[in-house]
C-alpha cells in the first residue's frame, strides 16, 4: 500500500478516527492520574506518562500487525473487534481510575492502565492498517497530540457529538469484516462463497450490525 492511493489514505482516516474514539476513557485516565499533583508537575506528568504509553503502544500494534498476518489469527481477531464495538455504543459501568499524589506514581498510572485499556485499540488499529507499519506510525502521531492536548475535552465531545462514536463503532465492524475477507485462510472460503464483492458485502453487514446492536443495548441501559 503506497501513500498515494486512496486505500492508503482512506486507511489513515479509519485509524485516526479509531484512536480519537477508542482514546476517550484513555484521556480520561490521563487526566485522572495527575489530578490530585500541583500544577507545575501536573503537565510534566502527562507528557512523560504519556510518552511512556505510545513508545508501549507502538510496539504492542507493530506486533499485532505481525501477528495478523499468521493463518487463521486476522479472522479471530476481526471477531474479537465485534463485541468491541458494541461495548463501545454500549459501554459497561465505569471502573474506579486510581489518582496518584506523586510525580512517579502519576506517570506509573498512566502507563499501565493505557496499556491495559489500549488492547482494543491496538487490534483495532492494526487490522485497519493492513499490514503497513507506516499507517500505525503516521495514525499515532496525527491522534495521540490531539488526545493529550484534549484530555479534559474529549469525552464531553464524544458525548455532545455521538455520531463520532458510532462512526468509531462501525468503521470497528468494517475493519472487523475486512479482516475476515483478507484471512490467509478463511478469506478464500468466504469469497468463493460470496463471491468478488464479499470484500464489501460483509464489512458493510457487520458495520451496520455492530450500530444496530450497540444502539438496541444502550437503549435496553438508558430507556427514554
Amino acid at each position: 500500500m503506497t501513500i498515494m492511493t486512496l486505500d492508503f489514505w482512506t486507511a489513515l482516516f479509519s485509524i485516526v478516527i479509531l484512536d480519537l474514539v477508542l482514546a476517550g476513557d484513555n484521556a480520561v485516565v490521563i487526566a485522572m492520574a495527575a489530578h490530585r499533583l500541583p500544577d507545575e508537575l501536573k503537565k510534566k506528568a502527562v507528557l512523560v506518562g504519556t510518552a511512556g504509553a505510545v513508545v508501549i503502544r507502538i510496539i504492542m500494534t507493530l506486533l499485532a500487525v505481525y501477528l495478523l498476518s499468521i493463518p487463521y489469527l486476522q479472522a479471530l481477531g476481526g471477531l474479537l473487534l465485534l463485541p468491541i464495538a458494541i461495548k463501545l455504543l454500549a459501554p459497561a459501568k465505569e471502573g474506579h481510575v486510581e489518582e496518584a499524589d506523586n510525580f512517579a506514581g502519576a506517570v506509573k498510572t498512566i502507563i499501565v492502565a493505557d496499556a491495559a485499556m489500549g488492547i482494543d485499540n491496538v487490534l483495532a488499529v492494526a487490522g485497519a492498517a493492513h499490514g503497513s507499519f507506516l499507517l500505525v506510525v503516521i495514525g499515532l502521531v496525527i491522534s495521540v497530540p490531539i488526545v493529550v492536548g484534549s484530555s479534559q475535552i474529549i469525552g464531553k465531545l464524544l458525548d455532545n457529538w455521538p455520531v463520532l462514536i458510532y462512526l468509531g463503532a462501525g468503521i470497528l465492524g468494517w475493519t472487523g469484516g475486512s479482516m475476515l475477507v483478507h484471512d490467509a485462510s478463511i478469506g478464500p472460503v468466504i469469497v468463493s462463497a460470496l463471491g468478488s464483492m464479499a470484500s464489501i458485502i460483509i464489512p458493510a453487514v457487520l458495520a451496520v450490525g455492530v450500530c444496530v446492536i450497540g444502539y438496541s443495548k444502550k437503549k435496553q441501559v438508558q430507556p427514554d
